[in-house]
């Protein structure tokens, strides 16, 4: 069971960082995708969100 909320926080991650990474923010004025800590902390909560919400 904790399994599936780790590979949940480590893929969603691995997707906020490379949505930082290949989408970004130009400017650096997005709050959420101009830092590749941010980003992928909330890649990573996404993912726990999603991971739970599988049986």
């Amino acid at each position: 069971m904790i399994l599936k909320f780790i590979v949940g926080a480590v893929v969603g991650g691995a997707f906020g960082f490379a949505y930082y990474k290949f989408v970004g923010c130009s400017t650096g004025t997005c709050p959420l995708t101009s830092n590749p800590w941010i980003s992928s902390i909330y890649g990573a909560v996404l993912g726990l969100l999603i991971a739970g919400s599988f049986r």
